[in-house]
């Protein structure tokens, strides 16, 4: 049931963490009807705080990976708090994370997919702030997979919306304390078994100390550039990738005299709509060589394709084909 929106305090950080909020509504969601994903932590907890006082109605979604012992009650305490705070409606998610990929991975594949199917149509906001989008920038540097892999989160990706990617993780919190919210501090987000841990207290606070601050905005801001820079130069590869197109195949000499950065991303683009998987560097690079570099060469296997077969890339009569092979 709808609860009433809590009154939030003129302070720094909640005027900071609202601001944030009101402009990602105005520009993503005029209708001003969303869902938020709420850990209970103070990220999400100042979110929904925030998104209650700017949206028209909120509801709180929850996701319980069943982790650990107690997470039942840490979850049905959010769901409390949400209520509390004025949300609509708060929903308790209960997941069961399998083991592929790593612990991190398969508990992230859980709850996306769990708030995908109870959205109900709504953009879910999620609580990442200014720090999160600098650690991301730094692991994708580490992939080394060009412009894209550090680029970040962008502030909306239907159907998920991030209004915090300018707002320092220090507000989030003390926006909790100004509300005398307790926020809920999950053990996974100091185990420095995760690479993201480690990231967050090692790394970030040695490159502050080294390069004296400023690192963690200059990394987001870094991320923005990029998204904006890898908007126009996709857009581009987009048409040169329709000028390429002959059938099922593509012009090799359309392609050959494009500049490389259009090249590679038509490429990109050419083969994930083609099905291939979890395409790397070193896939892109040896199709790309079918093209500028063909010496002769056979075809490149990429993942994809169905149980027997693989998705392979080749060079046929001055076209380049996609097509499943043994």
């Amino acid at each position: 049931m709808t609860g009433r929106a809590r009154p939030l305090p003129e302070t720094p950080a909640a005027l900071d963490v609202r601001r944030a909020v009101r402009n990602w509504l105005s520009e993503f969601a005029p209708a001003g009807v969303v869902a938020v994903g709420l850990s209970g932590g103070a990220d999400s907890l100042a979110l929904t705080a925030a998104a209650v006082a700017e949206a028209e109605v909120v509801d709180a979604l929850i996701v319980d990976h069943d982790l650990q012992p107690g997470s039942d009650r840490v979850a049905a305490e959010a769901a409390e708090a949400a209520l509390g705070l004025g949300c609509r409606a708060a929903r308790v998610l209960t997941v069961e994370v399998g083991g592929a990929g790593g612990l991190e991975a398969a508990a992230r594949r859980a709850r996306y997919a769990a708030l995908d199917t109870a959205r109900d149509g709504l953009p879910v906001l999620l609580g990442h702030t200014l720090d999160d989008q600098a650690e991301t920038v730094l692991l994708g540097l580490a992939r080394g997979s060009g412009a894209r892999s550090i680029q970040g989160m962008a502030p909306f990706a239907d159907p998920w919306g991030r209004p915090l990617l300018g707002v320092r993780r220090a507000a989030t919190r003390t926006l909790c304390a100004d509300l005398g919210l307790r926020p809920h501090e999950d053990p996974h987000n100091s185990a420095p078994e995760f690479t993201r841990v480690r990231l967050r207290m090692e790394v970030l606070p040695l490159l502050e100390d080294v390069l004296g601050g400023g690192v963690a905005p200059a990394l987001a801001r870094t991320a923005e550039q990029l998204r904006a820079d890898n908007a126009v130069l996709d857009e581009l590869a987009e048409k040169l990738l329709s000028a390429a197109t002959d059938g099922e195949s593509l012009s090799i000499e359309t392609l050959a005299t494009a500049p490389i950065a259009l090249r590679r991303r038509a490429l990109r683009a050419w083969l994930s709509a083609g099905g291939a998987k979890a395409l790397t560097d070193k896939h892109l690079r040896a199709v790309d060589a079918l093209v500028i570099d063909w010496r002769g060469q056979g075809g490149v296997a990429l993942g994809g394709g169905k149980p027997g077969t693989r998705l392979v890339a080749a060079r046929e009569h001055g076209r380049l084909t996609l097509a499943l092979g043994r």
